[in-house]
This record gives structure tokens, sequence and C-alpha cells, in this order.
């Protein structure tokens, strides 16, 4: 969960919030009617964004750099290239950005490939209210399974309640895994249980 600015600058230490009011000054510049970098250079604004888990701490770096996106109004192509080239932290901050930035569907190739790893705090953002709004039903089913497999709380996923009622291949889905995990003598996961009570067709509940 992130956080705003005004929570920013009461939690930060005096340099780290002159440094974001500066990190923050350029991204704006950057989204204005600030020439464009030459070529093979790397703006200002984003250089920011890869360190600022230094300067403002690995506590407030996801709220930091989702700041830093929303100011510079990057567009698809900047978060993409920010998300192939960034580390684990700054993928996962590109992907909580995504609401307020992609009003479309142009960016769930970065949120499918999250879907693909085994890094829970990237599978948790990328079930965010993005997802929610715009995977489709068969790769949104899978990613609720996703969470299921790696242990990411259920919670993390946006639209849960509204999106399970009546969703009978998710329940069978959920059924299936969780015949599987009893047989092979697993515990079946609680959040499972939960999940598949909210399949339930709203009349039926």
């Amino acid at each position: 969960m992130t956080t705003t600015r005004e929570e920013l600058d009461d939690r930060l230490p005096d340099a780290a919030r002159a440094w974001l009011d500066e990190a923050l000054t350029e991204a704006a510049h950057a989204a204005g009617a600030a020439p464009p970098a030459p070529p093979g250079a790397v703006p200002a604004w984003e250089l920011r964004f890869a360190s600022a888990g230094r300067h403002c701490g690995p506590d407030h770096a996801d709220s930091v750099r989702t700041l830093l996106l929303t100011e510079a109004r990057a567009d698809p192509d900047t978060l993409s290239r920010l998300y192939r080239h960034g580390t684990a932290a700054e993928r996962r901050a590109v992907l909580l950005a995504l609401p307020s930035l992609v009003p479309g569907p142009t960016a769930l190739p970065l949120v499918e490939d999250a879907l693909r790893t085994n890094d829970t705090r990237l599978v948790a953002a990328a079930v965010g209210p993005y997802a929610a709004t715009h995977l489709d039903p068969h790769s949104w089913r899978h990613a609720v399974l996703k969470c299921l497999f790696t242990g990411v709380p259920v919670d993390a996923v946006a639209g849960l309640s509204r999106r399970a009622p009546g969703d009978t291949e998710l329940a069978r889905m959920l059924t299936d895994y969780a015949g599987e995990r009893t047989a092979a003598g697993r515990p079946v996961p609680a959040d499972l249980h939960r999940v598949l009570a909210l399949t339930v067709p709203p009349e039926e509940s």
C-alpha cells in the first residue's frame, strides 16, 4: 500500500524530503514542455526513480516511485521500459502505478509477466485494480489461483468480491485444486475456501 505526498512529508527526514521535492520537480518538468532527452540519455527523474530506495528508505520506495511516475505522466512505453530494465522493487512500483496512468489494457503484458514469476510482492502488485479492470476472465481466474499457489493473501486481489460471484469455472478450478492438494496429503489454503464461498451466485448465497 502506497502513501500520499502529505504522509511522506510527515514521515521522511529533512534530507529525504528535500530529495523528493527535487525529484518531483524534475518529473513535472519532464511531463511539461521539456525537450526530450538526447538519444541514449536517461532523463533525470528516471535516475531518481531507480535510486528512490537509497534516498528515501525501502519502506517508502513504492510510494516515492509511484509519485514520480504519476508526476512525470509516464506513458505505456516508458512504463514498459522501466519495468523491463528495473529491479523487482522498481517493477512493483510500475505495477502499482498502472491504474492511475494507463486507462486501457495496453499495459496488460506487464501484469502477465509479473504473474509468471514466483515473487510474491510482484504477484500481489499485479492483482491490483488494473488487473481487476482489464484481465479477461480466464487470465483473472489463473491470477487468483496464482495467489493461492504462492501464498499471496487473496485480500490482495482487487475486485474479488465483484468478479467471483457466479463464476462457476473459478469454482471448478478451486475445487480441483483442493482435491489435488488433499490427494497429495497437503493442506488446502484457508483462502481457497473463502474464494470458493464467494463464487456462489448471489441468489444462492
